[in-house]
């Protein structure tokens, strides 16, 4: 039957908001699992923003990348990278246009929200030994309650020596948590807000019971766990004044759903999205404009540091490119950033029909639909937003269009339910025009969270797209 004139007036006006998984291939849909197939693994072997950078280095290296102290010039082609501390990773592939004409650069965090022990952490109190805890990022602290937790970090001891600290990973490992009160028993806290449940001191992390045996002195279970540390380590309670030691959960990455269409995993903010980001640059043939990988840290906590994305290790990063690509003078650095353009990729909110209103439902990202391109985040009336420009809108528009890739515009929940942010306004504010552009994930910021393999996948081939523009 012909379409009457109001079908075909409907299509050709409305948006029509694809779901990604429809009309595939076989062969893209293999592609989409077996790319997922990697995230998982990537997923497993990166819990902490240090893992991260250790393994986006090692990848770096073998997709033949050199670390940029180590290269005397650059010319078209050349593929460096820096890695910051160990907790932050640049790199960038050079392309045969001026660099002041501008970058093509996707930026992503490494660092997720999860516990590290403060730096007096061992105590014993009822016959128990625990860690204390200070939580990093924004969680609802009551997930983190009766969870299998482990630990991964590093101590630094006064002598130089760098002890690397990875218990509950192996099967033979011990595992750590968290206990919750038993509901016969929990009338009191069950009558506070959800947000008071559970107190951020009351964060303390199960580590031992055995009680050292020597009845001539005190504090036994405790001395006895950090006999057992001295005899795996080499350390002393004191030691624990210079470590970095996180706890994340032990739960592994895997395929979620009976069509196995989705992932749950901790960490998927925002490590989504810097894998992706990652494997789309080192994928990257000859680009003509340089592009440029962002892998930053401390962006659950606003960014700061020497590490996050305040940090000048970014801009001297690129000073280095454009001084040993020849091309450095006055203002330069400053013109190659005002021309330059980025796509802040960072997850956004998943709709969720369990909790659908907090979504405006014309404005929510769905999981399957592809990338989610977010205008603005902040909060309120937009505090704290980047708010691109309608016109880098449309370009980023144009480059997925012409590209038939699948993508959808979105904010993070109504307008004054909450909101998020992300390091695009820090990037906006060298001059460089940005828009967020992430996946879609549920469950944000719970120890367990999920994404769609159709949306990483898709996440992939935005990013590439966008570099090779």
């Amino acid at each position: 039957m012909d379409k009457t004139q109001g079908e075909k007036l409907k299509e050709n006006l409305f948006d029509s908001k694809k779901i990604g998984w429809e009309n595939l291939t076989d062969e893209k849909i293999r592609s989409i699992f077996n790319f997922n197939n990697e995230y998982i693994s990537f997923l497993n072997a990166c819990k902490t923003e240090r893992e991260c950078a250790l393994f986006s280095e090692k990848l770096l290296k073998e997709k033949g990348f050199v670390n940029i102290e180590d290269k005397k010039s650059l010319k078209p082609g050349d593929k460096v990278y820096y890695v910051n501390r160990k907790k932050a990773v640049y790199a960038a592939v050079i392309g045969s246009a001026m660099l002041e004409e501008g970058l093509n650069l996707v930026g992503a965090h490494i660092d997720s929200p999860r516990l590290d022990l403060k730096p007096n952490p061992l105590y014993e109190d009822g016959n128990l030994a625990l860690f204390k805890t200070h939580y990093y990022g924004g969680i609802k602290k009551y997930q983190w309650t009766a969870i299998p937790l482990i630990i991964k970090g590093v101590i630094a001891k006064s002598d130089g020596e760098i002890i690397n600290v990875n218990i509950g990973e192996d099967k033979d490992d011990p595992i750590f948590t968290i206990t919750d009160l038993l509901p016969h028993l929990s009338n009191k806290q069950e009558k506070k807000t959800l947000g008071n449940g559970v107190a951020g001191e009351d964060l303390n992390v199960l580590v031992g019971s055995i009680p050292y045996e020597d009845e001539k002195v005190s504090e036994k279970i405790k001395l006895n766990i950090l006999n057992i540390l001295n005899n795996k380590y080499g350390i002393t309670e004191k030691d624990f004044i210079s470590a970095e030691l996180e706890l994340v959960p032990a739960f592994e990455a895997r395929s979620l759903g009976f069509d196995e269409s989705m992932v749950a995993a901790y960490g998927q903010d925002d490590r989504s999205c810097a894998y992706t980001t990652l494997r789309a640059l080192v994928d990257l043939n000859k680009p003509v404009r340089t592009c440029v990988a962002l892998l930053a840290d401390k962006e659950e906590i606003g960014s700061v540091g020497n590490t996050g994305m305040y940090s000048a290790n970014f801009e001297v990063f690129i000073a280095k490119i454009l001084d040993k690509a020849g091309q450095n003078g006055f203002n330069v650095l400053e013109k190659t950033l005002c021309n330059s353009k980025m796509l802040s990729s960072d997850v956004t909110s998943a709709a969720d029909p369990t909790y659908a209103d907090v979504d405006d439902s014309l404005n929510a990202a769905y999981l399957g639909k592809g990338i989610s391109l977010c205008k603005y985040t902040g909060h309120g009336g937009k505090g704290g937003a980047n708010d691109a420009s309608a016109e880098f809108v449309a370009k980023v528009r144009s480059i997925l269009d012409k590209n038939n890739l699948v993508y959808q515009m979105s904010d993070m929940g109504k307008v004054d339910e909450g909101g998020g942010g992300t390091i695009a306004y820090i990037l906006a504010n060298k001059g460089i025009d940005v828009i967020d552009c992430g996946v879609p994930v549920l469950s944000m910021h719970a120890p367990y969270e999920v994404t769609s393999k159709f949306d990483i996948y898709n996440a992939y081939e935005v990013y590439k797209v966008f570099y090779a523009d």
